[in-house]
């Protein structure tokens, strides 16, 4: 970090100058100033990242002074100075956004450590700022990939809804990525420089779920031993994220019901009503209408949580992103080299089922990539065998141009190709990863002509 820019302002001008040499010697810029009116003009037209300032001077006091300089740059800091230390005028200063307060006579010591102090603090503001618009970047709209008609109709949905306060519920199977759309709607409403709290409410017992939500007080229960805050609480003016929703126990569903209608809590074992703003945005895995229809999901609830829904479809139901999302994983793997992927690899990835979804794609992309060790290619010889021997499911054939052994043989000729392509043409090591005995792939062979 570069030196910090420090103005000194104090009508005495041996505090000043003293000061100022202290700070000298050890390595900041430093500008001195007898009146504030002058620092003032100074502070428009210059960088400056500290203000140590007396509190009585004459045309303008340090507590005026303080509001002056937070109405140019809110982010400078502001350490006053007083010989007239008084508590409620300290507790002013430091509402009106000083950083510190101190009492004449001091040592510059003591004013060297707070200096340090604002060193460390800045540099984490500037982290902070910098690991920000990274997370912004990576969940920015493009980050979720697909270009296939249903998942644009996804993203006009979370366009739309992002920058409300409106409740979402998205309706997904395992591994489609609710999650990442729910980072993807935080990260870009008016929500973001705020908390984001993610709860999954498929591994907190029944016993510990209240307590998590709304908190504790000391002593609600055996076991309190101090105050705790819930996830509602420490989610407040933020989002607050429900994993698995549909797994909340259906005796604290009216509770939970009441905490998102009423925006207010109260925690376990007191009586105080907390007030909260929080945006809610749950997931599930499953139909909560027919959770509804068996008792085991609260209709009112269901309906509160249903405001907005969006549902992501499997990535069986979106085939033509497959590429796209290979694609997408060899880049993260190796930002540095391409790899071409073959396009019968790509046919065979396709026509897979993928009952993970994308998580699954993800995965396996990355064995992939690894068996291709330092080729720049991936072909079908290191296709896994779970892959190769998928079963094919019938409802999902097009059996209107050719038959079903038709079909059923273009399969097996093309588990058959992959093998021997996988073994160099070695025939006993491809009947044995097929699970045939080496008579009957010769036997193959010459049925489909493949000699």
């Amino acid at each position: 970090m570069a030196s910090l820019k420090i103005l000194i302002v104090d009508d005495e001008r041996i505090i000043r100058v003293t000061l100022a040499d202290d700070l000298k010697d050890n390595g900041y810029s430093v500008f001195e100033f007898s009146e504030p009116r002058t620092a003032l003009l100074h502070i428009r037209d210059n960088d400056v990242d500290v203000v140590i300032t007396d509190l009585k001077m004459p045309n303008m006091d340090g507590i005026s002074f303080l509001k002056e300089i937070k109405k140019i740059k809110e982010e400078i800091f502001v350490v006053i100075m007083t010989a007239f230390a008084s508590y409620p005028t300290a507790v002013e200063a430091i509402k009106l956004g000083a950083y510190d307060f101190v009492t004449k006579p001091f040592d510059s010591e003591k004013i060297l450590l707070i200096i340090e102090r604002i060193k460390e603090v800045k540099l984490l503001k500037t982290e902070n700022k910098s690991l920000r618009t990274q997370i912004q970047q990576i969940y920015d709209f493009s980050s979720f990939v697909g270009n296939s008609p249903e998942i644009k109709e996804v993203f006009n949905l979370v366009e739309l809804v992002a920058n409300s306060t409106s409740t979402v519920l998205i309706v997904g199977e395992t591994g489609t990525g609710k999650e990442l759309l729910t980072n993807i709607i935080h990260y870009n409403s008016n929500r973001k420089k705020e908390s984001f709290v993610k709860v999954s409410c498929a591994i907190l017992s029944k016993e510990i779920f209240e307590s998590e939500l709304f908190g504790h007080e000391k002593g609600a229960f055996t076991g309190a031993e101090k105050q705790k805050i819930g996830r509602f609480e420490l989610a407040n003016n933020g989002t607050l994220y429900l994993d698995d929703i549909d797994d909340i126990p259906i005796d604290l569903q009216v509770k939970f019901l009441r905490a998102i209608e009423q925006q207010e809590i109260e925690r376990v074992g007191g009586s105080e009503t907390i007030k909260i703003n929080v945006r809610i945005i749950a997931s599930t895995k499953v139909d909560l209408k027919e959770l509804v229809k068996i008792g085991k999901f609260r209709e009112d609830l269901f309906y509160r949580l249903n405001v907005f829904p969006i549902n992501l479809p499997s990535l069986k139901e979106r085939k033509s992103d497959i590429p796209l999302l290979i694609n997408h994983f060899l880049q993260q793997l190796s930002p540095a080299k391409e790899i071409f992927v073959q396009p019968d690899v790509l046919t065979q990835l396709s026509n897979y089922e993928w009952k993970g979804n994308v998580r699954e794609l993800k995965n396996i992309t990355e064995r992939l990539y690894l068996l291709s060790g330092s080729k720049n290619e991936i072909n079908s010889s290191i296709i896994p065998q779970e892959i190769l021997t998928n079963k094919i499911n019938l409802e999902n054939l097009n059996l209107e141009n050719q038959s079903i052994t038709d079909v059923l043989n273009d399969y097996e000729v093309s588990l058959i190709k992959n093998a021997i392509n996988k073994f160099n043409g070695n025939k006993n090591k491809a009947a044995e990863y097929l699970g045939i005995p080496p008579s009957t792939l010769r036997s193959k062979l010459i049925k489909f002509n493949l000699e």
